[in-house]
């Protein structure tokens, strides 16, 4: 098994960054690495809330892990701390032996100096078939988007 942790600033107030963690149509959006398209077939983001998830790769030349192109991924969210912390268990769909087994994803935030957020996300338990680079890749990206996303984003009404 395989362990990974990203961190990247973002822009942007705890309270923003932690909505699109929780948020169906902003995860669409944000946690998607570069030349796949997010479908979300289920989501409730609340603790002991479960989400579905599908990437599809643009291009016929992507390898899925549930199918020819797609990597569908299903969890729940175990535990959650406002603008703090989003703890998930998260499992690929899959008919090979190499890519199960339950992962977790503990996303953190804290105000960075000089404002904004600091976004670390640690992921435990990847799979031996899932090289610690590819995950690392796809988190970079993934993080690079929901900094567009939430720098982007008007801020709340008072």
């Amino acid at each position: 098994m395989n362990s990974t942790r990203v961190s990247r600033h973002v822009d942007a107030p705890r309270a923003a960054v932690y909505r699109a963690l929780l948020d169906a149509d902003a995860v669409a959006r944000w946690r998607v690495p570069d030349g796949m398209t997010a479908r979300v077939h289920e989501f409730d983001g609340r603790e002991g809330g479960t989400f579905r998830v599908s990437l599809t790769y643009d291009l016929p030349t992507g390898t899925g892990k549930s199918d020819a192109q797609t990597d569908t991924y299903h969890g729940r969210f175990v535990r959650l701390v406002a603008d703090e912390l989003v703890v998930e268990e998260v499992e690929f769909e899959t008919d090979d032996p190499a890519l199960l087994g339950t992962m977790t994803m503990t996303t953190t935030l804290a105000d960075a100096a000089g404002g904004g957020t600091y976004v670390t996300i640690a992921h435990e338990g990847i799979p031996d078939a899932v090289p610690a680079a590819d995950n690392e890749t796809g988190t970079r990206m993934a993080l690079a988007n929901l900094a567009r996303l939430v720098e982007s984003a008007p801020p709340p009404h008072a």
